[in-house]
């Protein structure tokens, strides 16, 4: 390891100008590049106190022996080098894209006498037409075989050309009329190379000219009485519809545009695109990167652009390319990309409309990504006891953890406190076994005290079972199960009996595996041998001490905290960190992940259960058709809790007796909380002046701000 003052330029060496730096490691290989608008500023960045350096960069100067430069007149120009350094370097510590070459095109040779259409993969090659990329190459084949008929282009290899071409017959495609056979010079090289271009100018998009000319074609055939050449049009305008449907228009107004979208967790990143040309969905591809670098998302978008067009031109580069999250700064990149094409090119996140809608689309797939590549390790065996066998290595355990138990506390600024506890067994997710918690030992935010009271209330309902199904261990002293077995509850109602029960309808199985003799469903009667928690050391000390005060000595708890995915162990001062590429660090984040959004899905559902929530819900008799009608007579509860009851009998369906109930159950109701604005802290007004409280349903009061403001405050 060195130290990167061993290597820092004097003062006054590092020009103040455009360029790009490469950091070489004592083998003289490159491990880093990068640009800079001033390199004296940029690398300035990274020769400071190490404690004060994202830890990704950290590792990469103190591995780097020497850094170099190279000068140059602008951005643009900086940004092309670094992209081929990268191509040609391969540095480690740079954002790389993975798979792009598994991706499929179709592609038409026109650098070739007799163009030929194919599925090409890998590099690109000059003179050669490319469309897509597909997901499948098969998709590719079933839509040239239904274009073969109204663009019978060559598609056989060299070998069968010139086979065909020695002997004076052609392949069997040439016999049903699906090529045109310039091999038995059926078709001229030009004519034929006419029928390929002609080919490209439909698969570009342009198709409603080849539509109208065939639909023109047929009509003058059925004027002349030629039913058969008619007939026959008529089957090719229906095979060029059918291609066409195979990708559906998704922007009304023949957009050419390409649509990126970034996914990303601490140490990944998915990148999903999507080529829009004439607008129809020609083709899709992603990638997946490590994040060995600080990184923000308009930096992968840029690394993202650089892997797309670095080695196209023309039209391969769309007139719009719509974005997550703009590069800083945004100019050059425009304008590479601008010189890339020959004209301009519009770099822009999407704000409203059609395209924001795609671009949703598009993020969806992203997501989508990102969680199939970190689960798909799930689907080996082998990989999964490695997993195993890697946690078990690292945190000192006796054997590997065969069930892993991991809770997260979720809550909106202190409001509706829950817990979720999911469930792996033999790294994979047992959903039966999942279960939610309110926390009701206090109100307020305190994610330790939630943390150890949910431990705690888990644990005893767990000594619990043992004792009434007499599974106690030698010497173990039945009185350890604590006080009031009903203190357990997976969703606050708690049952005669004091089980703690499902309440989500998401992957909770009911079937006789998963009874007790008494047919109930199972309760928390299986320990886990490993505890996580989503936090750092007060987490886990908390889940610890729960532990301790039950007298349970044989289940190891450990921590994953978020910021920098290190794992921390009850009373030790400095983390465990695993390996980045480590399957028991996958494993690790995957559970707390589903942690995390199990919680978090059980607290909005909460939180969306009490903002619907009314006063007039406690109106005996009073059913949801009369509560709307008093509604939509009032406009709001406020102004019905201001009528009187002759005019609350006003309102069709209400008689008096009704009418005096719901003034008394709004009597006794408090008012609801004036909205707030939780971005400025500005109190809403109505246009009487008194405050606001916006409503989605009867009487709900709603926290005012977009959604986003209130989503950014949950936990």
């Amino acid at each position: 390891m060195a130290d990167p003052s061993s290597y820092r330029p004097r003062p006054g060496e590092i020009p103040d100008s455009p360029g790009v730096y490469r950091f070489r490691d004592e083998h003289r290989r490159v491990i880093y590049v990068g640009k800079a608008k001033s390199l004296r500023q940029r690398l300035a960045n990274y020769f400071q106190d190490l404690a004060n350096l994202h830890p990704r960069t950290r590792t990469m100067v103190t591995t780097a022996a020497s850094v170099e430069w190279t000068v140059v007149s602008t951005e643009v120009e900086a940004l092309q080098l670094e992209y081929s350094w990268i191509k040609e370097f391969d540095p480690r510590f740079n954002v790389k894209y993975r798979d792009d070459k598994s991706y499929p095109y179709l592609a038409v040779t026109m650098n070739e006498e007799f163009p030929r259409v194919q599925v090409m993969r890998g590099h690109k090659k000059k003179g050669v037409r490319y469309f897509g990329p597909y997901g499948h190459a098969w998709a590719i084949r079933d839509t040239v075989d239904l274009l073969l008929r109204v663009f019978p282009v060559r598609t056989c290899s060299a070998g069968v050309f010139k086979n065909a071409a020695r002997t004076g017959r052609p392949c069997l495609l040439g016999y049903i009329g699906k090529c045109s056979a310039p091999c038995v010079e059926r078709i001229s090289p030009e004519d034929h190379r006419e029928l390929a271009e002609e080919f490209c100018d439909f698969m570009a998009g342009r198709t409603g000219t080849y539509l109208r000319r065939l639909e023109r074609q047929m009509a003058d055939a059925a004027e002349e009485m030629e039913y058969e050449r008619a007939a026959r049009l008529r089957d090719d305008i229906g095979a060029l519809k059918k291609a066409m449907e195979k990708s559906a228009v998704v922007l009304a107004d023949a957009t050419d545009a390409d649509l990126i979208a970034v996914a990303e967790d601490e140490l990944e990143a998915a990148v999903q695109i999507f080529h829009v040309r004439g607008g129809r969905v020609r083709g899709q591809r992603g990638w997946v990167t490590d994040k060995v670098e600080e990184i923000t998302t308009g930096a992968l978008v840029e690394h993202a652009l650089q892997q797309l067009y670095g080695e196209e031109t023309g039209d391969a580069v769309p007139k719009e390319v719509l974005v997550p999250a703009l590069p800083d700064p945004v100019e050059p990149v425009q304008q590479w990309l601008t010189e890339r094409r020959g004209s301009g090119v519009s770099l822009r996140i999407p704000q409203r409309g059609d395209k924001k809608a795609l671009m949703a689309t598009v993020e969806r797939n992203a997501q989508q990504a990102l969680v199939l590549h970190k689960t798909k390790r799930a689907s080996d065996l082998t990989t999964r006891s490695r997993a195993l066998e890697e946690i078990a290595e690292a945190l000192d355990l006796d054997s590997a953890p065969l069930r892993i138990e991991c809770y997260d506390i979720s809550h909106l600024q202190g409001d509706d406190v829950v817990a979720s506890m999911v469930v792996f067994e033999d790294g994979l997710a047992r959903k039966s076994e999942y279960r939610r918690f309110q926390i009701k030992g206090f109100a307020g935010q305190d994610d330790v005290r939630s943390m150890h009271e949910v431990i705690t209330r888990r644990f005893r309902r767990y000594l619990a079972e043992k004792e009434r199904t007499g599974e106690w261990a030698d010497g173990q002293d039945a009185d350890t199960a604590g006080p009031g077995v009903g203190d357990v509850a997976s969703d606050g109602r708690a049952p005669a009996d004091g089980r703690a029960m499902p309440d989500d309808g998401e992957a909770l199985v009911d079937g006789p595996a998963l009874k007790d003799d008494d047919g109930r469903p199972k309760r928390f009667a299986y320990p886990p041998q490993l505890v996580v928690v989503d936090g750092g050391q007060p987490q886990v000390a908390a889940a610890q001490r729960a532990l301790d005060e039950l007298g349970i000595d044989d289940i190891a708890v450990c921590g994953l905290a978020k910021r920098l995915e290190e794992v921390w162990l009850p009373g030790d001062d400095d983390p465990v960190v695993l390996p980045r590429t480590s399957e028991g660090l996958y494993l690790l984040q995957r559970v707390r992940d589903e942690a995390h959004r199990f919680a978090i899905t059980y607290q909005r559902v909460k939180r969306a259960k009490r903002f619907r929530s009314s006063p007039l819900d406690d109106v005996p008799g009073l059913g949801e058709t009369r509560k709307q009608a008093l509604i939509k007579h009032f406009g709001s509860v406020k102004k019905l809790r201001a009528a009187t009851i002759d005019q609350i009998c006003e309102v069709p369906g209400i008689g008096r007796k009704t009418a005096e109930t719901v003034a008394v159950a709004l009597a006794r109701a408090t008012p609801a909380a004036p909205a707030v604005n939780t971005a400025t802290g500005e109190i809403m007004e109505d246009e009487d002046g008194a405050p606001e409280t916006t409503t989605d349903a009867p009487g709900e009061p709603v926290t005012a701000g977009t959604p986003d403001e209130r989503r950014g405050q949950e936990r």
